[in-house]
């Protein structure tokens, strides 16, 4: 029997905060295929779940705060979405590597809607993004950020206030890695299309009066939908694996 049911619902819905926050801009969760009925169900679910798990961390914070809760759930929701951020970040990464690779092999037809959001997006980077997601969720990479989020109440404690300059070294960090990451796996078509169009560019001073560009365009893309077949599994696998590297240093 519950001994104290305000209680019990207030440190509910403080923990529905967090983890609300969180599933409103993590990856996978909240694209626009998702409905709001579903993330608001699982957001639920997860906060039910881990409730009684971390109860002794959140219960006595959250009883008898009177007037001084509405601040407590502003913050709870920041911090949550904060940590879904840090993983939207890096799938992010991944569709902007998408998009350079798209037009450092020359293959740049008009954009169409993307499978995950409500944006015109170029068929490769809706397949490398649209893969990406797939694979978090085929190896369960969202344990991983449920798993932070129940950790996160041991290190940012319910009630302790927000802190906006870790926030933003927080977001800024997982920006670099990101970054440094997405550049690993986009470089075997940095150096291809510089390469390339290099050469072409001699070609072009040799024999001015031939459209080299135009001649050389096919090839181009061939070379480059090449390299992406033999490069993709590592692509991928590096991705896979800097994953959880990004959450924890986030």
């Amino acid at each position: 029997m519950i001994s104290d049911p305000e209680g019990t619902v207030l440190a509910l819905f403080a923990a529905f905060c967090r983890i609300g926050g969180c599933v409103m801009v993590m990856p996978g969760f909240s694209t626009a295929r998702v409905p709001l009925q579903v993330r608001l169900f699982i957001a639920v679910a997860l906060s039910m779940a881990i409730l009684p798990l971390m109860w002794t961390d959140i219960h006595p914070q959250v009883a008898g705060r009177g007037h001084t809760y509405i601040y407590l759930v502003a913050t709870e929701t920041v911090v949550g979405a904060v940590m879904g951020l840090v993983a939207r970040y890096y799938v992010l990464g991944l569709q902007f590597a998408g998009t350079a690779l798209s037009m450092l092999i020359g293959f740049n037809p008009p954009p169409s809607s993307d499978v995950l959001e409500d944006t015109a997006e170029s068929q490769l980077t809706s397949l490398i993004s649209f893969t990406g997601v797939m694979l978090l969720f085929m190896l369960d990479f969202h344990h991983v950020i449920f798993e932070a989020i129940a950790q996160s109440y041991r290190v940012m404690p319910i009630g302790a206030g927000f802190d906006p300059q870790g926030m933003l070294i927080t977001l800024a960090n997982s920006l670099e890695q990101t970054f440094m990451i997405m550049l690993r796996l986009a470089s075997p078509f940095v150096i291809y299309g510089l390469l390339f169009n290099v050469a072409i560019g001699m070609v072009n001073k040799l024999a001015p009066q031939i459209p080299i560009y135009f001649i050389s365009q096919p090839y181009l893309i061939m070379g480059g939908l090449f390299l992406l077949y033999l490069g993709i599994a590592a692509m991928l696998h590096l991705f896979a694996g800097g994953f959880v590297t990004v959450m924890r240093g986030g």
